[in-house]
């Protein structure tokens, strides 16, 4: 569960120290814009020393900070249904650590990488490499209508097998029905914004932050009632998107139009028997949580059974799959081994800002449902949606603001929440995952895809100029409009 760390002595970290987390962003940002360096940044191998580098130095923090620190388990005390999901007993198996030194060091490992990245990567590979198998074959025309049809399918498909799941499925089919045309960029852009990341609001299958709700109490079926938010956002962007690939259709080369409808095949599908791994991917995310029993039996799943399932089922998507059709479809590892460098990086050096917000956060005082919007979103632009969820989700759960209603049996102090600052972090946290890059895991997987198929993707903060341009105005309209207590 990311962000596991609690102060209990009078020890604060200094904010100096969030400073590799921020070479760790600046480094994502600004190395491939300097010349010279840019080309050695494209190697995964690079971006592998440089998140081990700045990873080193938090521990180092972490092992030299001799304060008498002590690091434990957040969990909340027992509930009126101690056995409820969420409830008192939730982490009851979780160890008491004590700093200062290795132990530590020890511990901040396990949070970050243990209990955080290791499910994290496990999931993004289990759905990347299976709906890799999955080749959707065809060209058709790229026209406004069809770009916006084949996005406005994803939507719903993110929220079913994630937001990783269906960005794989159809980027490819994407980026060949619009191989011809000039404009694109913008294409792929929006499709980072509606397929691998708003469109996954309705499930807790379809994001990360959503699953972590899950297991923190939050009813399965519950993020189902999040539909006129949802509908709001994906809706307003399919719009938006339509307009604004009509205008560029319309300034495309005849030439390149002309080649475009001359290069028409049908659409097929093979490697169909991947959409049962995948359903069985999210059946195991659903079912396989170390902390509650499995539906209807007593029994607990082993440790990191539910990761051990998914990579059993990576495998037998390799040995089921039609020799042939992944390399037919352009798959390859590279994308999904850049998301685990950087990750690597940003899960462990983020452990410091998360921290200073677990200790600051109650201070913050936020007892609005806009605030929690911003906040949260705001937020999981630059330190991955999912962890920042984790701390706005303790941070309402401790603050029982009047007139609002309340979800009990969850994993916070007092083992319930404000369904309306849940309403409001949960949007926050899926929503504006779009605005960067680093924002939610599939954002980069898709831009590396489309670069292999020579699509020139914006920089970091040109992809951030986007998100300024189109999201941030449907930001402030989704504000007056849903949130307002």
């Amino acid at each position: 569960m990311p962000g596991l760390l609690a102060e209990t002595s009078r020890y604060v970290p200094s904010v100096l120290w969030v400073w590799p987390f921020a070479a760790m962003l600046l480094a994502i940002a600004l190395l491939p814009l300097v010349r010279g360096v840019a080309h050695w940044w494209e190697r995964n191998t690079s971006k592998l020393m440089v998140a081990v580098a700045l990873s080193l130095v938090t521990l180092g923090y972490y092992y030299f900070r001799n304060t008498g620190l002590e690091l434990h388990v957040v969990s909340p005390p027992a509930s009126k249904d101690a056995a409820a999901p969420g409830g008192a007993e939730a982490h009851a198996d979780r160890p008491h650590v004590s700093a200062p030194g290795l132990e530590t060091v020890v511990a901040v490992l396990r949070y970050a990488v243990v209990d955080e990245y290791i499910p994290f990567i496990t999931l993004l590979f289990a759905l990347y490499a299976i709906a890799g198998g999955i080749l959707v074959q065809g060209d058709i025309r790229a026209t406004p209508f069809v770009n916006t049809a084949l996005m406005a399918i994803g939507a719903p498909l993110a929220s079913l097998i994630g937001t990783t799941g269906a960005s794989m499925v159809l980027i490819r089919l994407l980026l060949r029905t619009n191989a011809e045309r000039r404009y694109r960029v913008h294409t792929v852009v929006f499709f980072i914004f509606i397929v691998s990341n708003c469109g996954g609001l309705l499930l807790p299958t379809g994001d990360p932050p959503l699953f972590l709700g899950y297991l923190m109490g939050v009813p399965f079926p519950w993020t189902l009632q999040l539909w006129p938010e949802w509908l709001f956002m994906v809706g307003a962007l399919l719009a938006i998107y339509f307009v604004w690939d009509s205008w560029a259709y319309s300034h495309e080369p005849p030439e390149r139009i002309a080649l475009d409808y001359q290069r028409q095949a049908p659409v097929r599908a093979a490697g169909l028997v991947n959409v049962i791994w995948l359903l069985l991917v999210v059946l195991a995310i659903a079912v396989l949580d170390p902390h509650k029993a499995v539906p209807g039996t007593d029994w607990k799943p082993w440790p990191h059974l539910r990761e051990a399932v998914q990579l059993v089922l990576v495998a037998l998507s390799l040995a089921t799959t039609p020799r042939g059709l992944r390399q037919a479809n352009g798959f390859n590892y590279v994308a999904i081994g850049e998301v685990a460098c950087l990750f690597l990086g940003i899960f462990i050096t983020m452990q410091v800002p998360i921290e200073l917000l677990r200790i600051k956060g109650p201070e913050l005082e936020l007892t609005h449902d806009w605030q929690y919007f911003w906040a949260s979103g705001l937020l999981s632009s630059i330190l991955d949606n999912a962890p920042t969820y984790v701390v706005y989700f303790t941070t309402a759960g401790a603050i029982h603001p009047p007139n609002l209603h309340y979800l009990a049996g969850v994993e916070t102090a007092t083992g319930e929440i404000s369904i309306e600052l849940l309403t409001a972090l949960s949007c926050g946290a899926v929503f504006m995952g779009a605005n960067t890059y680093i924002g939610n895991g599939p954002n980069f997987m898709v831009k590396s895809i489309a670069e292999q198929a020579g699509v020139k993707m914006p920089s970091f903060f040109g992809y951030v100029g986007y998100a300024v341009l189109v999201l941030f105005p449907l930001y402030i309209v989704m504000t007056i409009l849903f949130f307002h207590t």
